[in-house]
């Protein structure tokens, strides 16, 4: 584990979360207190160290909306209520992160007052000076937008110096790692060789958001004990993507 005096290479970062991972497939939960637990002690463990933290989570464990089209739901409803999982989801992780003693403020891009703050780019930022982790949910608000692109949109709003995507395995691969034995790990990549090869880990819409503000991405696997601290240090993890 790093020291305290470890000093993070990034101040701000963007955080995002699959709504997937927080289901615990042996069981019929979708979601499971105890990923939500280990989740939130991860994160704990970064803002102990100073870093200031956006999280986008996505809805995928209630519903996902391209999904539901693709068996005949009309898109745009379909997507709208995929945001409204997203939002559930994101109350789950404050409740988990609050249990730790961090305060947090949970910002919607669909207005419902009695649940979330409206996402405001101003406020979100103070609050991410102040100390407070911010979960963004709703996507962008827009149906055909994906939390991907929603979590690219957010880091670059509020100047996030890194977008970490967390992911089940460790990194971006040739092929579904899990489907093919021979694909092999990239331990980095540019914005430009993603998009030209269609890599699956992230849309081509998030992609070409990152590559135009020049923003990296950190690929990397979540759920391995200590990975989101060892990032958050530079350490080598994952698969890095830059600008150039």
């Amino acid at each position: 584990m790093p020291n305290k005096t470890s000093k993070p290479k990034y101040k701000r970062i963007l955080l995002k979360l699959s709504g997937e991972a927080l289901r615990e497939k042996s069981l019929h939960d979708t979601i499971s207190p105890e990923i939500v637990h280990r989740m939130a002690a991860e994160i704990h463990a970064v803002h102990q160290m100073g870093v200031e933290i956006g999280i986008v989570i996505g809805g995928g464990n209630i519903w996902r909306g391209l999904s539901a089209s693709h068996r005949g739901m009309e898109r745009t409803t379909a997507d709208y209520m995929g945001m409204l999982a997203t939002v559930i989801n994101g109350l789950a992780l404050q409740a988990g992160i609050e249990e730790l003693g961090i305060q947090t403020r949970v910002q919607t891009a669909i207005r419902m007052d009695s649940v979330a703050e409206p996402f405001i780019r101003r406020r979100a930022v103070k609050h991410l000076e102040e100390g407070r982790i911010v979960i963004f949910v709703a996507g962008t608000g827009n149906p055909f937008f994906s939390t991907d692109t929603a979590a690219a949109l957010r880091a670059n709003e509020i100047g996030a110096e890194v977008l970490l995507k967390a992911t089940k395995v460790d990194g971006i691969y040739t092929a579904d790692p899990m489907k093919d034995p021979k694909a092999t790990k990239y331990n980095r990549l540019t914005h430009g060789e993603a998009l030209a090869q269609r890599l699956n880990v992230m849309d081509s819409t998030a992609f070409s958001l990152c590559q135009d503000n020049r923003l990296p991405i950190v690929v990397f696997d979540f759920f391995t004990p200590e990975n989101l601290t060892k990032v958050v240090l530079g350490k080598s993890v994952g698969t890095l993507v830059t600008p150039e």
